[in-house]
């Protein structure tokens, strides 16, 4: 059996792992970008239609990474992705359960989703091993879907578009993060739903590679916490994860360790009340320049957001719905 350096109390039904509920803490209610509270504030929220501030789509990564560790081992930490398709938001209080069908066989993906307790789906999407995966959720949803043409928000982005120089971050215990994720590692590892020995330097020398890992769910504000150096939607507007895919492929991170980041817009996306970019990030060790990890965003801007969506449709010839 693979030893675990989680506490957390897995159940198995029918080749399917579950997690215990849990109800994750919301961190972003003071987030900033643009100068404006974003989806994380609940008036904000509110006001667009929600029943309150989301929780951060990433949070709910954290309950899995016990469930896909006890099939892949370490592995999971050096060469596992997580593709998701956010369904649902959760507001603070709610209770979310992970699920995890084992792997037929050998195969190196899987299915995975979460729910609430009232049964409503939060994500769905793949767990894979690499460090050559096979096509991931959010690839096929990717492909199965035609670029808009057209789009408003986003009427200066198109596909390809890279960021206009090297981004290199550090992610430290007490290190602020900005605006855009107003909290530290420090302050997450209090809150964390499923709390692992190799994320704490008092315990980091017990991990495989003797030192602290960054946990999955905050490989998202690595990346995220300073300007990504592309264009982006008209604003002020706000916006939210609509999926996420966090990929390693020579992992893991490690806290207080230095990379280097590369962003490119990968994919233009449009629903009824949102537009969306894709972002791919790849990060790099700056001193060998190899590839150690992707992750892949898609953030959908709610058109309702925007207060001049209407007249820059009409100017752009757009009908409204289209």
């Amino acid at each position: 059996m693979t030893q675990t350096p989680f506490e957390t109390e897995i159940q198995e039904q029918d080749g399917v792992l579950i997690s215990p509920f849990r109800r994750p803490i919301q961190m972003l209610a003071e987030q900033e970008y643009g100068g404006h509270l974003s989806i994380h504030d609940d008036d904000q929220a509110q006001a667009l239609g929600f029943s309150g501030a989301p929780i951060e789509g990433p949070t709910h990564f954290s309950q899995f990474d016990p469930l896909l560790h006890q099939i892949w081992g370490d592995r999971w930490f050096e060469s596992g992705c997580i593709s998701s398709h956010f369904k649902n938001v959760v507001v603070e209080g709610e209770a979310v359960q992970a699920f995890v069908e084992r792997p037929a066989g050998r195969a190196n993906i899987t299915k995975i989703w979460a729910v609430k307790k009232t049964g409503e789906t939060v994500l769905e999407g793949t767990a894979s091993l690499g460090p050559d995966h096979p096509e991931t959720r959010l690839a096929s949803l990717m492909a199965a879907r035609e670029t808009p043409e057209n789009l408003v928000l986003l009427e200066h982005v198109k596909i390809g578009d890279q960021s206009s120089a090297l981004d290199t971050v550090t992610m430290g215990y007490d290190q602020h993060l900005g605006d855009s994720y107003p909290f530290t590692l420090a302050n997450k590892l209090e809150t964390i739903t499923e709390p692992c020995r190799w994320y704490f330097a008092e315990q980091a020398k017990t991990s495989p590679w003797g030192k602290a890992i960054i946990p999955t769910e905050m490989i998202s504000p690595l990346v995220g916490h300073t300007p990504n150096g592309l264009p982006g939607p008209k604003g002020p507007s706000i916006g939210l994860f609509a999926d996420l895919e966090i990929k390693m492929i020579k992992g893991p991170l490690f806290v207080g360790q230095e990379y280097q980041l590369e962003r490119e817009v990968v994919g233009l996306g449009e629903s009824a009340r949102t537009e969306s970019m894709w972002i791919k990030t790849v990060i790099k060790d700056p001193e060998t320049g190899d590839v150690l990890a992707t992750t892949l965003l898609n953030s959908a801007t709610l058109k309702q957001s925007y207060a001049h969506y209407t007249e820059d449709a009409q100017r752009l010839g757009k009908v409204i719905g289209h």
